[in-house]
């Protein structure tokens, strides 16, 4: 996919300098940056689901067998 960004031409230039000197593109150092940006944000939920699921299974008490019904629970009175 391409996309189109604005940028002052001279952070484009000093950008390209940079990359020159790590032997890259200013396009892979683009590519390469949004990667770790996704790729961050998927290890941030996959820790908070880790947390939810530690929360779930310390907090959980078990709570016996049910001895109501559907319709108990909405039987009006």
């Amino acid at each position: 996919m391409n996309i189109t960004l604005s940028v002052s031409d001279e952070v484009v230039r000093q950008v390209r300098k940079i990359a020159v000197d790590r032997n890259t593109t200013l396009t892979a150092m683009v590519r390469e940056y949004l990667e770790s940006v996704a790729a961050r944000d998927a290890a941030a939920r996959e820790q908070a689901v880790r947390a939810l699921d530690d929360s779930f299974a310390r907090l959980s008490r078990p709570m016996g067998p049910h001895r109501w019904s559907r319709q108990d629970l909405h039987e009006r009175r």
